[in-house]
């Protein structure tokens, strides 16, 4: 056998596991962490439209948030936690990004969108929140705030007067308190941090739990509490 057939049989033998890995990281993106049944069942209704679900107020008050899952998360797995501000009268979308993987999504933020609001936020959880980082940072997108879940950014924003809320879990086990407080530096001043005592990163949606994550000592209603209370805060909403 000569050295080029060799060769030529060790590239196909490269390709074509190069191929079967793409296939496997396929399939296993696409095999996100299913939401809970039973906090979906209590959660507001949503329609599922082709970005994720949107999740329509009953009394819109024109303002919205545009909400980016976490990796290999689906959207339903956010509702519930996000039903007290819809209560309020938000209007909340949830996107799956491409592939459940935000790193992948390249879809202009005013595809993500859904008409019928004035004014829009953009946040997201863990991979979720850096993706949200980028769409707050360029200028065209003219977002009025950023809400970050058990996340931080890559994205420098530190020049800026966007308003900024960060909500982090005491006992996350992936995004900790302290690496959302060694990237703080890429944030505005005056941002809000508020760290959620005994709860982890799965917390901040209702997906089970997470491997590599923290030990939970908070219930779901502590932290469901927190998460409602402090948006209704932040988007200068009143807190019953």
């Amino acid at each position: 056998m000569t050295f080029r057939r060799v060769l030529g049989r060790i590239g196909a033998a490269l390709f074509l596991l190069l191929i079967a890995a793409l296939i496997g990281f396929v399939l296993w993106a696409e095999s996100p962490m299913r939401a809970e049944a039973g906090p979906l069942a209590a959660a507001d209704p949503y329609e599922t439209i082709e970005q994720g679900i949107v999740m329509t107020p009953s009394d819109p008050n024109g303002t919205g948030l545009v909400f980016i899952s976490g990796a290999r998360v689906e959207p339903e797995a956010y509702a519930a936690k996000l039903s007290g501000i819809v209560d309020a009268g938000v209007t909340v979308v949830i996107v799956r990004p491409i592939l459940n993987f935000a790193i992948l999504e390249y879809r202009p933020l005013a595809d993500l969108e859904v008409p019928d609001v004035d004014t829009w936020y953009v946040g997201g959880h863990s991979l979720g929140g850096v993706k949200a980082c980028q769409y707050a940072a360029d200028p065209a997108n003219e977002v009025a705030g950023l809400i970050l879940f058990g996340s931080y950014c890559a994205s420098d924003l530190a020049e800026t007067e966007l308003p900024v809320l960060t909500i982090a879990a005491e006992n996350d086990g992936l995004s900790t308190p302290g690496k959302i407080a060694d990237a703080a530096g890429l944030l505005p001043p005056g941002n809000t941090v508020v760290t959620v005592p005994g709860a982890v990163h799965a917390q901040f949606g209702d997906y089970g739990e997470q491997p590599g994550d923290g030990t939970p000592t908070a219930t779901d209603a502590d932290v469901s509490t927190v998460i409602t209370d402090s948006l209704l805060r932040f988007l200068s909403l009143p807190v019953s």
